[in-house]
């Protein structure tokens, strides 16, 4: 004999939601709705995006003797860490300011094998005619003072939903393995400390960042050797933003 299947909600939450007036529930019904409308446009934004990476990555694949991308990844802020940010920005709680605050709800990750795969992805997908480039900060050629290295790039690009296109704002973060490798680590250690790590450990950090940037410098060379291009390298943004 079968027993009945496990109740959705336990009984204390289905007397706290009957105990909720009309007027409430419908509100909070309705603020799902609106924030399902409004966090809809970044999803397909990094569907845009990824589409087209992703292309680029097929073509390199099919057609070219060489794939300078590894692999992608892909973000969508939730509820709790949107409302986060606003407090942390002093942002108005409503959509419009949201919108118009806050340029990196919808996040795209590509990883490259070289440094110098990161600015020439960078330009092959911002040369894309319906990809406009808002703002560009470049992590590696200025690394943050605890190490951290990535090339991140606020890019807009259209979506065209059934009441006409919207522009979506999407970051892009374009790194090298060594470099996502150590940013996940730092991400990892600063969870577990809740943000308070200790020093020793924050010395170790910066110095992996070190060991990590001279492998990615390393490789860079050993890879033009190998595709006989010579020379030192050297990377500089493609484009002027």
């Amino acid at each position: 004999m079968e027993s009945d299947p496990a109740p959705l909600l336990s009984t204390r939450a289905i007397e706290a939601l009957q105990s909720i007036d009309p007027a409430t529930l419908s509100e909070v019904q309705a603020f799902r709705e609106d924030f399902a409308r409004f966090i809809m446009p970044y999803k397909f934004g990094i569907d845009e995006i990824s589409t087209k990476v992703s292309i680029l990555r097929e073509e390199f694949a099919e057609l070219q003797d060489y794939n300078p991308i590894e692999h992608i990844s892909s973000r969508l802020k939730s509820a709790e860490s949107l409302e986060q940010k606003v407090i942390r920005k002093n942002c108005e709680p409503s959509f419009d300011a949201i919108r118009e605050a806050i340029t990196d709800i919808a996040g795209v990750r590509i990883v490259c094998s070289f440094v110098s795969d990161v600015y020439r992805v960078f330009e092959l997908l911002t040369a894309q005619e319906d990809v406009r480039v808002l703002r560009v900060k470049d992590y590696i050629a200025h690394p943050k003072p605890n190490g951290y290295k990535s090339l991140h790039v606020i890019v807009e690009v259209p979506v065209f939903l059934s009441g006409g296109p919207v522009a979506v704002p999407v970051e892009v973060q374009l790194r090298t393995v060594a470099m996502d490798f150590w940013a996940s680590l730092e991400h990892k250690i600063y969870y577990k400390y809740d943000g308070e790590v200790p020093e020793p450990l924050l010395r170790d950090l910066t110095a992996a960042a070190g060991t990590a940037g001279q492998l990615d410098v390393t490789m860079e060379d050993i890879h033009r050797q190998v595709r006989g291009d010579g020379g030192t390298a050297q990377y500089a943004l493609p484009v002027s933003v």
